[in-house]
């Protein structure tokens, strides 16, 4: 997705906009799946896997990063990159793009296991902005090496989880 397009941004915003599709986009962040392995993991039909996935890639969201000969057809396995900065994105985006994570948290939070390792927050409130810009930082630590830390759908020895994070500054109103 080119970062200095508004449009393609608001095109790959349109994209997120299905909660499938940020399922989808979070297994094949870092690794390349097929659309049958993707399927598989979702609980899927294959052919609704790759016609999100193909939407993903009109997008610009996944690319094709390998094809494979499959049974006498080609298994084509989609990867997706996160760039390094995030691109700007206007009021319309994040709207959808909060809807997309909220749907995707529900879904979630559906299949959650009930236990110690877990936590939950939800606030509105005043911090020192020293202390906000350091609480971010950490969290942005957290992700990446959360991100980093990835393996593999059901690789033995990993528990699968989810992860929601949203911190923003919010206006003076």
């Amino acid at each position: 997705m080119d970062m200095g397009d508004s449009r393609s941004t608001l095109h790959g915003m349109r994209a997120l906009a299905h909660p499938l599709r940020m399922r989808i986009l979070s297994l094949v962040t870092d690794r390349a799946m097929s659309a049958a392995e993707v399927a598989r993991e979702l609980g899927d039909s294959q052919p609704n896997i790759s016609y999100h996935l193909r939407k993903l890639a009109d997008a610009g969201l996944v690319g094709i990063v390998e094809e494979v000969a499959i049974r006498g057809g080609i298994a084509k396995r989609y990867r997706h990159d996160p760039p390094a900065v995030a691109a700007p994105r206007g009021p319309d985006e994040e709207t959808m793009l909060a809807r997309a994570l909220a749907a995707g948290l529900g879904t979630r939070t559906a299949q959650r296991k009930r236990g110690p390792s877990e936590t939950l927050t939800d606030a509105e409130l005043w911090v020192d902005p020293q202390v906000w810009q350091d609480l971010v930082e950490h969290v942005r630590s957290l992700s990446l090496r959360l991100h980093d830390a990835a393996q593999p759908p059901r690789t033995p020895g990993t528990v699968r989880v989810s992860t929601t994070i949203s911190m923003f500054e919010m206006d003076c109103r």
